[in-house]
C-alpha cells in the first residue's frame, strides 16, 4: 500500500498570508483544545480490495455450463469471467491481458474451467476455491486459436487454429501432444484451396475414436483417430457455424451462414439428407427460400433429453423451461436488470434503518411479473458463504428512462426491491413528430440526475435532466391523485460572470449579517395548470414554460413512493432552464434545496410555496468577493449542465446536448466534480477519458467563469458568530470554493408549522477553499459527527385522527463554556483541500490539502466502527481517508486509474467502509475500504465448487451393446501420450506453469464446507460399499447353504445305485 508520508496539520494553519496575527491565535487556542480529542480511527482500520460485481457482464462472448455442479460460466470481450450458481453464489474473475474469451471448456465435476482467449492462449483455472485462480497457462506462438473442444471425463483438449490445423493439449501438465492433424491430410488432396479455419470440433457420441472436424469455408471431416486419416468428407458451399451430434452418432447437423441447416448421414458423404431454412420464407414454385441470417448456434437433441434451454443474449440472459406447455422463461434470480435503461446516477447508503428494506420488499413484490416457470432455478449449484455483515445496505440507481431502483445490497448480494417509474407524472409524446418544442434534451428527456433520499423518514426527492425536481413519500396505501401539485419556478440571474475572485481559497473575512428577510424571492410560484400551452414573450421568445407538460388525467398511485410534489424550472426570455447541480432534502424542516449556475431556491414543500429563489451574488451581499459582470444571454438553445461545455455559446445545433445514452455522450450524464462542468466538459465526454484532464491550473477558480451551486446541507447549527444555540440552517457549497450559511425559522408545532411561513436570514460566507465545495458534515465539542436532523416515517393517507405524527430528531451539542464557546465543527471537503472550521467563531482548525495535481471526484463524510473520517476518490485513481477532526492521512492507494466519466459520476461512498462504482454499463463494481470487513470476506464468500457423485452414463440397452452398438471407449494416453506421438515443437507455444497441477487442485482446500462434505461423501461412499459387500456375503452363504443341501439330496437319491444304473 502507497501511503502520503505527510506530518498532523501545524496547529494555527491558515490559507491566508493577508491574515492578521490576531486572527490567526484564535485557531490556535481552538487547536489546543482539539488536541484533547481522542481520535480513534487508525491507519491500521483501512485495506482496500475488491468485494463483488453485481450485474450482467458486459459484452458477453462465450459461456459454459456444467451439468454436475449447475454452475454457468461467461466470458466476455474485455477478459472478464463470471461464474453463476443458485442465487447469491457469483463469483468474478479477469484475466490479465484483459483479452477476448473465445471459448469456455468446463472439467465437469472436476471444478476447474479451460478458458481460451483472442489473444491465443489457454488458461486452466481452479473452481474448487473460493477465489478462483489460474494453474496453468499456454500460449500459442505462430497459429491463432479458433475452436476447443475437451471430451467428457478426458484430459485431452483439442484445439483448433486459423490455419486449420489441430493441436492436442494434455490439460493436467499444459503440455502439448506431439499428435496433430494436418488441415492437407484432412481434407481431400486434389483439393487446391485452403478449408479455413477450424470452426468445430467434436467427437462421435459412440464412438470417441472418430472426430468430427468442421471448416469454415463449408467442408466437414469424420477423422479416425487411430489410423489417422479421414473416413469421408462432407461438403456444403456455404460457411458453417456450428456443428452438432445426434446422441446416436449415426447423423449430424450443421448451421451456416445463409440461414440453412444441412443435415447428414456419416456414411452417405455425396449430399445432405436434409437442407432446411427455418426462419425464411418459402418460396410456392419450389425453388430456393431467400437467404437470411446466419444461425450462429444449432443443437440436435430429442424431446426426452433437455428440460431447459439457456440462451446467451447481447444484454440478457434467458433460460427457457422446455418441459411445460407454452415454454416459460424461468425467473432469473440474479441481479441482470441493472441496464434495463441505463444507469444515469446510483447512491449507496450503509446501515441503514432495519425496518426500511422490509418496507420496501413489501410494496415491490407486488411489482413481480407473471407468467414464469413453475420449476427451480435451473443453475443451481454452489453454496453460500457462512460469514454475513451486522447492517443493511441499500443501493439506489437513476436511470435513462426516469426509472428509480432500490436495491437489497446486504451480506455481499444484490436483489430488486422496488422499482418506481418517475416519467408517469409526465405526458409522454406518442412520436418524435410530437416531441415538445420546449424539451432541452434531444432523447431520454425523463432521465434521473441526481438523488437525494432519507432512510428515516424515506421521503425521497430526484432531480431530472429536464430542469425538474420531484419530491415522493412512502405510502402502503393506493392513491388517486386527481391533480398533481406542481410549481413552477423562474430562476435567472444577470450578474454571475466571474472576473477574476480575490483571495481564492483564503479564508473568509469577517461577515456582516444581514438583517432576517422574509422570502427574497425573484419570482412567485406559478398555479397549476399552466404547462397546456406555450408563452412567448413579447419579442415571440419562450417565457414561463417549462420543459415537459405534467399529466391532466388522474394519476393512479400504488403503495410505495406517491408524489408530493412537481417543481419545473421555465424558460426565461428566450433561454432554457439551466440543469439542476445540487439537491438536498429535509424531513424535519419539510424542505428541499436547489441550486445550478444561476442560483438556488428553497421550496417548502409541506405548504407548497417557494421560500428563497436567490441569484449567488445575492447569498454574499456586501461581502462578495468576486467582481462580477451581467449575464449575456445566449440566442440558442442553452446546453445541458454537465454534457456541454456551458460557456460555448456558438454551439452548432448538432453539438447540443444530448441525454446520458445518446451518441458518443452515452457514457456521461452527470459529475460531481461540478466546476468541471464549465472548463471543457464536451471535450472529456467525447473522447470517453480522463487522458487529457484539466491541469491545476485550469482547476484553480481564477480560471472559472461562472460560480454554480455545488452541494447543500441541512442541519441545526451556530452559523452565526453571535449565535449560542444551534438554529436550523441551510449550507450551501459553490464551484468556486465557497461554503456560505443560511438561518431558517421553522414553526415548532405541527400546526404552525402548516400555517406560517419559514423564515429566512443570509448569515453570509463561512469559509473558501480551493476547487468546488463536495461535501460538507458537522462534528460536536467531542469530534462526534452529528447526525442529520430528521422526522420519523409516518403514513400520509392515513386519518388525520388516526395518524401519529412523530417529532423530529435533531442532534444535541453540548453547551459552550466561556473559556472555548466553540462547541461544534464544521468540516468541508472541496476538489482540492480539506477544512475544519470551529462554529460560532468561524476560525479553521484543521486543514488539508488533499491533492496537488489532480481533483477530487467524490467525497463523503463516512462513519466506520472505529470512528468518523473523509473518504476521496480523485481523478487519478487515488482513494484516499481522512480522520476527524484532525484531517490525518490513514489511507492512499493508487487503485483505479479514471479511464471514462462513468465511474466519476457514479463513484460514491458509504458507511462501513464500503463503496461502489458501474464499472462497465451493465455492471456494479462494489469494493471495502474497511480492514474488518476484508479479513472478513473468505467466510461471506460463496463456494462454487461441491463435492458430488459423477452419475453413470445412461444404459443404451442390452442388445445394443450385444450387437455392437454401444459406445466405444478410446484409450487417448496410446495415441496423444509422449510414448506413442512424441513431443510437440517447443516454439509453437510456451508453458507458462502455476502453483500446480490437476492433482494439486484436486487437493487444494476450498475452506471447511468443501472439507466436510468431501468426507461425508466419503463415509457414504464407505458405507455403501460395506452394506453391499455384507449383502453380497449373505447372498454366498445362502446360495451355498442351497448348494450343499441340493448335494446332499442328491448323495442320497443315487447313493446305493449302480453305475449303469444312473
Amino acid at each position: 500500500m502507497k501511503k502520503f508520508n505527510i506530518r498532523k496539520v501545524l496547529d494555527g494553519l491558515t490559507a491566508a498570508s493577508s491574515s492578521s496575527a490576531a486572527s490567526a491565535a484564535s485557531p490556535q487556542s481552538g487547536n489546543r483544545e482539539n488536541d484533547m480529542i481522542q481520535e480513534t480511527l487508525q491507519s491500521e482500520h483501512f485495506q482496500l480490495c475488491k468485494t463483488v460485481r453485481h450485474g450482467f457482464p458486459y459484452q458477453p462472448s462465450s459461456m459454459a455450463f456444467d451439468p454436475v455442479q449447475k454452475i454457468l460460466a461467461i466470458g466476455t470481450q474485455s477478459g472478464a469471467l463470471r461464474l453463476f450458481g443458485r442465487a447469491g453464489v457469483e463469483c468474478y474473475c479477469q484475466h490479465e491481458s484483459g483479452s477476448a474469451v473465445i471459448q469456455l471448456e468446463f472439467l465437469v465435476n472436476e471444478g476447474a474451467l479451460v478458458s481460451a482467449l483472442a489473444d491465443d492462449s489457454i488458461h486452466l483455472w481452479n473452481l474448487r476455491q473460493k477465489l478462483p485462480s489460474i494453474l496453468h497457462s499456454l500460449k500459442f506462438n505462430r497459429e491463432r486459436i479458433t475452436f476447443c473442444h475437451l471430451p467428457f471425463q478426458s484430459k485431452w483438449l483439442y484445439v483448433g487454429t486459423e490455419r486449420g490445423n489441430i493441436h492436442i493439449v494434455n490439460v493436467e501438465s499444459f503440455t502439448l501432444s506431439g499428435y496433430v492433424i494436418m488441415w492437407n491430410k484432412a481434407i481431400e488432396l486434389s483439393s487446391k484451396t485452403h478449408p479455413g479455419p477450424v470452426v468445430h470440433i467434436s467427437d462421435n457420441p459412440m464412438d470417441e475414436g472418430k472426430l468430427l472436424i468442421g471448416f469454415e469455408c463449408g467442408i466437414v471431416v469424420l477423422w479416425d483417430l487411430k489410423s489417422k486419416k479421414a473416413d469421408y468428407r462432407y461438403n456444403y458451399d456455404e460457411a458453417i457455424h456450428s456443428v452438432a451430434w445426434h446422441h446416436e452418432g449415426k447423423q449430424f447437423v450443421c448451421s451456416h451462414s445463409d440461414g440453412t441447416l444441412t443435415t447428414w448421414n456419416i456414411r452417405a458423404p455425396a449430399k445432405p439428407a436434409q437442407i432446411i431454412t427455418p426462419h425464411g420464407k418459402q418460396p410456392k414454385d419450389g425453388k430456393k427460400p431467400e437467404p437470411c441470417k446466419p444461425i450462429l448456434k444449432v443443437e440436435y437433441k430429442t424431446t426426452r433429453e433437455p428440460y431447459a434451454v439457456v440462451v446467451l443474449l447481447e444484454k440478457d440472459l434467458v433460460v427457457t423451461d422446455l418441459a411445460q406447455i407454452g415454454y416459460p422463461i424461468f425467473e432469473n434470480p440474479y441481479p441482470l436488470s441493472i441496464h434495463e435503461s441505463p444507469v444515469t446516477c446510483c447512491e449507496y447508503f450503509a446501515d441503514c434503518p432495519a425496518e426500511v428494506i422490509p418496507a420496501l420488499y413489501s410494496v415491490g413484490s407486488r411489482q413481480k411479473r407473471q407468467g414464469f416457470s413453475k420449476k427451480e432455478w435451473p443453475i443451481s449449484g454452489g453454496n453460500w458463504g457462512q460469514g454475513t455483515l451486522s447492517f443493511s445496505e441499500i443501493i439506489i440507481t437513476g436511470h435513462a428512462d426516469g426509472s428509480i431502483k432500490f436495491w437489497d445490497a446486504s451480506a455481499l448480494m444484490l436483489q430488486v426491491l422496488y422499482k418506481l417509474k418517475t416519467a408517469k407524472v409526465f405526458e409522454k409524446p406518442r412520436g418524435k413528430e410530437e416531441k415538445s418544442s420546449t424539451e432541452i434534451v434531444d432523447e431520454d428527456p425523463f432521465a434521473i440526475q441526481i438523488l437525494s433520499w432519507c432512510p428515516e423518514s424515506r421521503v425521497l426527492c430526484v432531480a431530472g435532466v429536464s430542469a425538474h425536481v420531484i419530491v415522493y413519500r412512502f405510502s402502503k396505501q393506493e392513491v388517486t391523485t386527481e391533480v398533481v401539485q406542481l410549481l413552477e419556478v423562474r430562476m435567472q440571474c444577470e450578474l454571475n460572470e466571474v472576473e477574476s475572485p480575490e483571495g481564492g481559497g483564503e479564508q473568509a473575512s469577517a461577515v456582516s449579517t444581514p438583517g432576517t428577510s422574509s422570502s427574497p424571492q425573484t419570482s412567485l410560484p406559478q398555479s397549476h395548470p399552466s404547462t397546456s400551452s406555450s408563452n412567448n414573450s413579447s419579442d415571440g421568445l419562450r417565457d414561463n414554460v417549462p420543459c415537459l407538460k405534467v399529466r391532466s388525467s388522474p394519476l393512479k398511485q400504488s403503495p410505495g413512493y406517491q408524489v408530493e410534489l412537481l417543481i419545473q424550472l421555465v424558460w426565461v426570455s428566450g433561454e432554457p432552464p439551466q440543469q439542476i447541480t445540487s439537491l438536498a432534502v429535509n424531513s424535519a424542516y419539510g424542505l428541499v434545496a436547489f441550486g445550478n449556475g444561476n442560483g438556488l431556491a428553497v421550496v417548502d414543500y409541506l405548504q407548497k410555496t417557494l421560500l428563497l429563489n436567490v441569484s449567488t451574488a445575492e447569498l454574499y451581499g456586501s461581502t462578495d468577493p468576486h467582481h462580477r459582470q451581467p449575464h449575456s444571454p445566449r440566442k440558442t438553445r442553452q446546453p445541458s449542465a454537465g454534457l456541454c461545455d456551458g460557456n460555448d455559446a456558438s454551439a452548432a445545433p448538432e453539438e447540443r446536448c444530448k441525454s446520458p445514452t445518446s451518441g458518443k455522450d452515452s457514457l456521461f450524464f452527470f459529475l460531481l466534480s461540478f466546476s468541471l462542468k464549465f472548463t471543457g466538459i464536451t471535450k472529456y465526454a467525447r473522447d470517453n477519458s480522463f487522458s487529457r484532464s484539466r491541469s491545476s491550473s485550469v482547476t484553480s477558480i481564477d480560471r472559472e467563469s461562472r460560480e454554480v451551486i455545488s452541494s447543500f446541507y441541512f442541519c441545526d447549527s451556530l452559523s452565526k458568530k453571535s449565535e449560542t444555540v444551534a438554529v436550523p440552517s441551510l449550507w450551501v457549497g459553490t464551484s468556486l470554493g465557497s461554503m456560505l450559511a443560511i438561518a431558517l425559522t421553522v414553526p415548532s408545532t405541527p400546526e404552525q408549522r402548516m400555517q406560517q411561513p419559514v423564515g429566512i436570514s443570509f448569515c453570509g460566507p463561512v469559509v473558501r477553499l480551493k476547487g468546488g465545495i463536495l461535501r460538507m458534515a458537522q462534528l460536536d465539542a467531542s469530534g462526534t459527527l452529528l447526525p442529520h436532523v430528521y422526522e420519523s416515517w409516518f403514513e400520509p393517507n392515513a386519518p388525520e385522527e388516526e395518524r401519529e405524527r412523530p417529532r423530529r430528531r435533531r442532534p444535541t451539542s453540548p453547551p459552550s463554556s466561556q473559556e472555548n464557546p466553540d462547541c461544534q465543527y464544521a468540516v468541508v471537503c472541496s476538489e482540492k483541500q480539506a477544512k475544519v472550521v470551529a462554529m460560532p467563531s468561524q476560525n479553521c482548525v484543521y486543514e488539508h490539502n488533499i491533492t496537488e495535481t489532480s481533483f477530487v471526484l467524490r467525497a463523503d463524510v463516512v462513519t466506520m466502527t472505529a470512528g468518523v473520517g473523509i473518504a476521496c476518490f480523485c481523478a487519478n485513481g487515488h482513494i484516499m481517508t481522512l480522520s476527524l477532526p484532525s484531517l490525518r492521512p490513514l489511507l492512499d492507494m493508487n487503485y483505479l486509474p479514471l479511464t471514462d466519466m462513468r465511474i466519476a459520476r457514479t463513484f460514491c461512498f458509504s458507511n462501513q467502509g464500503q463503496a461502489l462504482y458501474l464499472t462497465s454499463p451493465t455492471e456494479i463494481q462494489r469494493i471495502t475500504y474497511s480492514q474488518e470487513t476484508c479479513d472478513n470476506l473468505q467466510e461471506m464468500f460463496g463456494e462454487l465448487f461441491t463435492p458430488v457423485e459423477t452419475p453413470e452414463a445412461p444404459n443404451r440397452g442390452f442388445f445394443k451393446g450385444l450387437f455392437g452398438g454401444g459406445a466405444q471407449s478410446l484409450d487417448r494416453e496410446d495415441l496423444f501420450g509422449e510414448v506413442a506421438a512424441g513431443k510437440a515443437s517447443r516454439s509453437l507455444a510456451q508453458h507458462i506453469p502455476g502453483p500446480g497441477g490437476m492433482e494439486g487442485m484436486k487437493g487444494a482446500a476450498s475452506g471447511v464446507v468443501g472439507e466436510l462434505a468431501r468426507a461425508r461423501i466419503a463415509l457414504d461412499e464407505r458405507g455403501q460399499k460395506l452394506s453391499e459387500l455384507e449383502e453380497r456375503t449373505a447372498a454366498m452363504m445362502g446360495s451355498a447353504d442351497s448348494f450343499s443341501k441340493h448335494a446332499h439330496d442328491i448323495m442320497l437319491k443315487y447313493k446305493d445305485k449302480k453305475w449303469y444304473q444312473l
